[in-house]
C-alpha cells in the first residue's frame, strides 16, 4: 500500500453461511478523493464498508486503512476513521452539543480539547446555533448534519458515509453535500460513500465502483464509465445507465418488489383504518 492510499481491499471475502455477501473485492482508494460504492441492495456494500471500518471481521483477505492493518491493528483503523452509519445514531434525549461531546470521549478526544473540537465540529456543519436544543426537537436533515459532526469530532483522515442522505428532502441533501465538501476543503479529507442517489455520486464522486451480488462490476470516473457505456451502446448515457448496465434484471425485479411492498403497506392501513 502506498502513501498516496487511504483504502485498500485485496481479495475481501465476507460470508454469511453459504451466502458470500462479499466475494473476492479488489479496491483502492486514493488518499483525498471522494469514492463512492454503489449498487443495488444486497449487493454487499455495507458489508464490505463494515469490514474496512473493522465492525466486521476480515476473514478472508486483506484490508488495510492507511497502510495499517484492518485485521491486526483495529483501534489504529479506528483511530483514523469517522462513520455515519445508515440507521440515525443520534440520542434523542441529548442536545447536539451532548450528542458530539459523547462522540468525542468515545473516540477520547483529549479532555482540555473537546470543547473546541466539539464546537468546529458543530459549526462545520452548520449547527452552532441549534447545539444546545434536544436532538429530539431537530429536523431529518440536522439530525444527519449533526451525525456527520459526530463523526469530525475526532478529525478522521477517512471520513466513511453509508447512505448519509437517505430518506432526507433534496434541499437538505444538498446541505450535507456543501458540508461535507467545506470540511474535505479545509481538511484534504478522504471520503467513502454508499448511496442509492446517483446524482450525488454523479456530481460529488471523484470516482465510483458498481457492486453487484458481492463482486465489483467496473470503477472509474463517472465520465469515464459514461463514455465507456455510450460506446457500447451509443447515444448519452447517464449514471442511472451504467447502474443498470451492471444490475440488470435484478434492479427491475427489486423496483418490483418494492412496488409491491408500498401496495402492501396501503392496504393495511385502509385495513387499520375501518377497523378503527
Amino acid at each position: 500500500m502506498t502513501t498516496d492510499e487511504a483504502v485498500r481491499c485485496a481479495g475481501l471475502v465476507y460470508a454469511f453461511g453459504a451466502h458470500r455477501a462479499v466475494d473476492g473485492v479488489d479496491l483502492s482508494v486514493a488518499a483525498g478523493e471522494v469514492f463512492g460504492l454503489l449498487g443495488p441492495n444486497g449487493a454487499g456494500k455495507t458489508t464490505t464498508i463494515r469490514a474496512i471500518t473493522t465492525l466486521l471481521p476480515v476473514a478472508s483477505g486483506m484490508v488495510r486503512v492507511f497502510g495499517h492493518d484492518a485485521a491486526k491493528e483495529k483501534m489504529a483503523v479506528r483511530r483514523l476513521l469517522g462513520y455515519v452509519p445508515q440507521a440515525l445514531s443520534a440520542d434523542a434525549g441529548l442536545t447536539g452539543r451532548e450528542n458530539v461531546g459523547l462522540f468525542a470521549r468515545v473516540f477520547d478526544v483529549p479532555r482540555r480539547e473537546r470543547g473546541p473540537r466539539v464546537a468546529a465540529a458543530l459549526a462545520a456543519v452548520g449547527l452552532t446555533e441549534a447545539a444546545d436544543r434536544l436532538a429530539r426537537t431537530y429536523s431529518g436533515g440536522m439530525v444527519r448534519r449533526l451525525e456527520l459532526a459526530q463523526a469530525l469530532v475526532n478529525a478522521p483522515r477517512l471520513l466513511v458515509l453509508d447512505e448519509p442522505t437517505i430518506g432526507l428532502d433534496p434541499i437538505a441533501r444538498t446541505e450535507v453535500w456543501e458540508h461535507i465538501g467545506a470540511v474535505r476543503a479545509a481538511t484534504g479529507m478522504t471520503v467513502l460513500v454508499t448511496t442509492h442517489h446517483l446524482d450525488e455520486a454523479d456530481q460529488y464522486c471523484d470516482r465510483v465502483a458498481l457492486m453487484h451480488r458481492g463482486r465489483l462490476r467496473g470503477m472509474g470516473t463517472p465520465r469515464r464509465l459514461k463514455d465507456d457505456l455510450a460506446a457500447v451502446q451509443g447515444g448519452s448515457p447517464g449514471l442511472e445507465d451504467v447502474f443498470r448496465h451492471f444490475a440488470g434484471r435484478d434492479l427491475d425485479d427489486a423496483h418490483e418488489d418494492r412496488k409491491e411492498r408500498f401496495s402492501d403497506v396501503r392496504r393495511t392501513r385502509r385495513t387499520a383504518s375501518r377497523l378503527g
